[in-house]
């Protein structure tokens, strides 16, 4: 397979990725799910990508140095960043609006960080500078001279370079960077002064009744128009009811697995609203 047919398979092979990422977007109601989903996806095609180029002579050494800056990168700047979201909305703390800013402003910090650790190499590829391509992206070779990866050895060097997982790490955080800045707006909406005075108003039934009345809002599409996801619905209940629902995935799990009456809490609300409505009739 000569390097231009290889081109040609890895654009198919982004498209259909970027095609099932839309996918799974518009289907997906719960964006722990969909970003494991993508992952998976993402995994699979780099894997593919592996298996084309780890036993492929490019035809030149500008082919090589086009696949490993500008190709590989990509996918597995996709997997950087799904990765990278996962690991962030899972820790995300209980708490105000304040302490939501200071957790995603410690995590824009990191970003900053990594900026300032490869702060010539960044230099270098944003300026789309070449002359050390040779060194940056091509396999086996490199330079002891330049700022190398401390793991470097731990890859395979039939499918990496020195410098093409940098490339694809300043790809994903500066999807995360956007993302995170969102994330800290949001959260300052929270801190803008009440017309009212706040008066707190916590949940006292059992978080798990809690989790299956949530779960059944949001599959009934309550939210936003059915356009919220499951754990924006989670965060919110979290934030408005004073209440930690901790891992609500295995608690919808443990809800799944009951023997019977698996929507026990609202059989009970339905019950209790109509003896309600037979009790006002009767007045």
């Amino acid at each position: 397979m000569n390097s231009k047919l290889l081109f040609k398979k890895c654009d198919l092979l982004w498209n259909r990725l970027t095609d099932k990422t839309e996918q799974l977007r518009r289907d997906a109601h719960d964006f722990f799910y969909f970003a494991e989903c993508v992952l998976a996806e993402t995994d699979t095609a780099v894997r593919q990508l592996k298996t084309w180029v780890a036993a492929h002579e490019f035809d030149c050494w500008q082919a090589e140095v086009t696949f490993f800056r500008e190709i590989k990168p990509k996918f597995v700047a996709q997997f950087i960043y799904y990765t990278k979201i996962l690991s962030l909305e899972a820790s995300v703390p209980y708490g105000s609006g304040t302490e939501l800013k200071k957790y995603y402003e410690k995590e824009l910090t990191a970003l900053e960080y990594f900026s300032s650790e490869n702060h010539d190499f960044l230099n270098y590829y944003r300026r789309r500078a070449t002359y050390l391509d040779l060194k940056y992206f091509v396999r086996y070779r490199y330079d002891m001279k330049v700022k190398l990866a401390p793991d470097l050895h731990s890859y395979d060097e039939r499918f990496s370079t020195s410098h093409d997982i940098t490339v694809a790490h300043i790809l994903a955080n500066a999807q995360l960077e956007t993302y995170i800045k969102e994330k800290i707006s949001d959260s300052g909406k929270s801190l803008l002064p009440q017309a009212v005075p706040y008066n707190p108003l916590p949940w006292t039934a059992s978080k798990a009744s809690l989790i299956e009345l949530l779960v059944a809002l949001h599959h009934t599409k309550c939210f936003s128009g059915g356009r919220a996801d499951l754990a924006e619905v989670m965060r919110w209940a979290e934030r408005s009811l004073e209440v930690d629902l901790g891992n609500y995935h295995k608690t919808i799990g443990e809800i799944r697995n009951r023997k019977t009456d698996r929507t026990k809490f609202t059989k009970t609300l339905h019950d209790s609203l109509n003896r309600l409505f037979d009790d006002l009739d009767g007045q």
